[in-house]
């Protein structure tokens, strides 16, 4: 498996490499989202006089440029490509290789993770520069959030493969889709710091997934944070991953039952 996942994720580099352009186009356009939020919260903050809740300006911009880089890491396949992949037959396809179709999805991610994080860098001086972060990490943070981004994107792409398989039960799935993504835009630390969800709020997003694949990695680099809460973090990272691979195996079983094909 090791090497079908160098060579998925080889064959991803290259292909990205002569798309530069895209790229580059694709991951500005996705920094505007972050740098909206990060104006909007920076503006309140300093009218408030200076913080949020305890979160200052400075806090906010290490806040959001974190964000940007997370949120590019945590792309992952989306649940509506399942939609074309049953009608296009590429599903089929797919079924007829020897290894999983999971590991051909995850592994192609991971590649152009690499090439997208290299192309960042440039991306988050410059947001540096202009915005002036708050970002003292200590080096338990740095060290837990290299490993907190990627496990971020594991959970991601295993619930959202899982929930992609629902497609084989029922054809109108857009509105189970947006119901999704409307959750986890609220409940993930996405539009702000998730300190500033009410209690009630708060303590209903450690139990959910989307805590981890967003608020944990921005705030384990970001902080305040202790080391008790990093491990705790991580812990909660590895569970919602063995939930994933869990709901994954019992699905993708089930789902391959009901798939049926057609062409030329």
């Amino acid at each position: 498996m090791i090497a079908v996942y160098a060579g998925y994720a080889r064959y991803s580099i290259l292909q990205q490499l002569q798309y530069r352009a895209a790229n580059w186009f694709f991951l500005i356009g996705m920094v505007v989202e972050p740098v909206v939020y990060l104006v909007v919260w920076r503006t309140i903050a300093e009218q408030r006089g200076g913080s949020v809740e305890g979160i200052t300006a400075g806090q906010f911009a290490a806040y959001f440029i974190v964000w940007t880089l997370v949120r590019n890491m945590n792309i992952v396949l989306t649940p509506f490509s399942w939609e074309e992949r049953i009608k296009e037959g590429t599903f089929a396809t797919q079924l007829m290789r020897p290894v999983h179709p999971i590991h051909e999805d995850i592994a192609g991610f991971i590649g152009w993770k690499l090439v997208m994080i290299v192309m960042w860098l440039p991306i988050g001086a410059v947001l540096t520069l202009i915005f002036r972060p708050d970002l003292s990490p200590r080096i338990q943070q740095v060290a837990v959030f290299a490993v907190a981004i990627w496990g971020a994107f594991l959970i991601r792409a295993l619930l959202q493969w899982a929930l992609g398989m629902i497609t084989f039960w029922t054809t109108r799935v857009g509105a189970i889709f947006e119901a999704y993504y409307l959750s986890e835009m609220v409940l993930s630390g996405r539009l702000f710091p998730i300190s500033l969800l009410p209690d009630w709020m708060e303590r209903i997003t450690w139990f959910l997934p989307f805590r981890w694949g967003f608020a944990f990695p921005i705030t384990s680099l970001t902080g305040p944070i202790s080391d008790r809460d990093l491990l705790i973090g991580l812990g909660m990272q590895a569970l919602w991953f063995c939930v994933g691979v869990i709901v994954v195996r019992l699905t993708f079983a089930r789902a391959v039952r009901r798939f049926s094909s057609v062409g030329n």
